[in-house]
């Protein structure tokens, strides 16, 4: 069976910052982090290490005595307003981490600007060894998997090199997506995916929806989503990470528990559907 290898997303455990991140999932059966630069939404933690070069090098640092490596980079927003030039100092900086990937969120309702600022957005990622990684939300303009391929499939020339459609299991199930839609992402389009459960059935109200997937998602296996199924209809050498904030489970059974419960029921899905997990 192919290594998979198993990412720490920055979500599961926003109050830590990178280094601690580092530490937490060397020590907890993870091969690989995520960081967040920028806040998703306003207020929220973030470590912007692309603006603090004595930070940022600290963590280049620590990563150079790791196995741990950096999987993903978040957030950019593809919105109304998006400006290439103010974010090249966070494609720098995620390259010098060694980032494979940026997620990016469609956030524009105007579809042509929106698929030409990612076209832009791709092209500059090329530029820094990275992957812009577009992925589906319901509550954004970008909201199912046949959505993002439409933007995806447009980004040509240089762009095409980093063109990439992010697979999340609990936005995929709570969307208009098919299994078949997951299978039919080309393979060079697909660089990692995010795994979560959820309950059954989806909040219907919007807010509730963002709510829970930003605060109550559920450990892998112990939902109503079907993640392995999901998991299955990917490349078997997807590298896989637990993206999973549940503030009131974390607390019950403090950090390190909880992270290696993620880290286990992460593995037994993984072995489900054929892959073999890297830690």
């Amino acid at each position: 069976m192919s290594r998979v290898t198993l990412g720490l997303a920055a979500l599961t455990v926003l109050d830590c910052d990178p280094l601690a991140q580092i530490d937490l999932a060397e020590h907890h059966g993870f091969d690989a982090i995520g960081v967040r630069l920028t806040p998703a939404s306003p207020g929220t933690p973030a470590y912007p290490l692309h603006e603090e070069r004595a930070r940022l090098d600290a963590v280049r640092h620590r990563l150079e005595d790791s196995p741990i490596e950096v999987l993903d980079v978040e957030i950019l927003r593809l919105t109304p307003d998006f400006n290439l030039t103010s974010v090249r100092t966070f494609l720098e900086a995620s390259q010098l981490l060694g980032a494979r990937a940026v997620l990016v969120a469609g956030n524009d309702a105007h579809r042509t600007r929106l698929t030409d600022n990612y076209a832009l957005l791709a092209q500059a990622c090329a530029e820094y060894g990275l992957v812009a990684a577009l992925e589906p939300m319901p509550w954004t303009q970008v909201k199912n998997v046949r959505e993002a391929l439409e933007v995806v499939a447009l980004a040509d020339g240089a762009a095409a090199m980093a063109r990439s459609v992010l697979v999340d299991t609990l936005h995929v199930a709570r969307s208009e997506t098919t299994l078949e839609d997951i299978a039919a992402i080309p393979a060079e389009w697909i660089h990692y995916a995010q795994l979560s459960d959820g309950s059954v059935p989806a909040p219907r109200d919007e807010g509730e929806l963002i709510r829970q997937a930003r605060e109550e998602r559920q450990v892998p296996g112990e939902g109503g989503i079907g993640v392995a199924g999901i998991l299955a209809a990917l490349p078997l050498n997807t590298p896989i990470s637990v993206e999973l904030p549940n503030e009131q489970l974390r607390r019950a059974a403090g950090t390190g528990p909880w992270l290696d419960r993620l880290a286990a029921a992460a593995r037994s899905v993984i072995d489900s559907c054929g892959k073999t997990p890297g830690a």
